[in-house]
């Protein structure tokens, strides 16, 4: 399994696999929830040309493409401004090419049309991971508060954690994450992995350190 270089700056390596293992950041075509529909008045037939556009993006996006991909996203957004998808394909297309800014202010468009579009939080707190580690902590509690079988976003939450020292909230994210997906048990940090027990409750977290 290859890491996706460039897009993890905060995080450790064996994190980075598991975050690609999950399917996070990626490019994602759709029909977002303002997306014109045929026979929508003056906006009728935009649905089609929209979703080729968006196609468009994410074969560029995967050839390394980025001015063309980021040249046909924002056509999207030319035909359909609160297209929650080409922003956050935007913000894919930045992270992906190092422009750390322009990738943030790419998913906060995405996420003022869907506060809870899941892509969009997860890249945000990635990206923000070592300059805002609070912030990326609160989204990511955000994220598994809404989804609580997202194993991976419990396993960065455990990283998080532990960066600001808070010990026994990263255990019980670290269990909770190896509870929702055991596979992910090997990329734990080695002390807070102990095969032989469950993933602690919440009120066992409390108790520790």
């Amino acid at each position: 399994m290859k890491k996706r270089m460039g897009l993890w700056t905060g995080l450790a390596a064996a994190v980075v696999t598991a975050n690609v293992a999950a399917g996070w950041v990626h490019l994602s075509t759709g029909v977002s929830r303002t997306t014109p529909r045929a026979g929508s008045g003056p906006a009728a037939g935009l649905a089609p040309k929209v979703g080729g556009l968006l196609q468009a993006g994410i074969k560029q996006g995967g050839n390394k493409d980025f001015s063309g991909a980021t040249r046909s996203f924002r056509q999207v957004l030319d035909l359909d401004p609160a297209n929650k998808l080409a922003w956050y394909n935007l913000g894919v297309v930045a992270q992906q090419d190092h422009r750390t800014a322009d990738a943030r202010a790419a998913y906060d468009k995405a996420l003022k049309i869907d506060p809870d579009f899941e892509s969009a939080l997860y890249n945000k707190a990635i990206l923000i991971g070592t300059s805002d580690t609070d912030q990326a902590i609160e989204i990511l509690r955000h994220i598994v508060g809404a989804n609580p079988k997202a194993a991976t976003a419990y396993l960065h939450l455990g990283q998080a954690l532990t960066k600001k020292g808070r010990d026994g909230e990263a255990e019980d994210a670290f269990g909770l994450a190896v509870r929702a997906d055991p596979s992910l048990r090997q990329l734990v940090p080695e002390q807070f992995r102990n095969p032989t027990s469950p993933a602690p409750t919440a009120t066992q977290a409390g108790t520790k350190r």
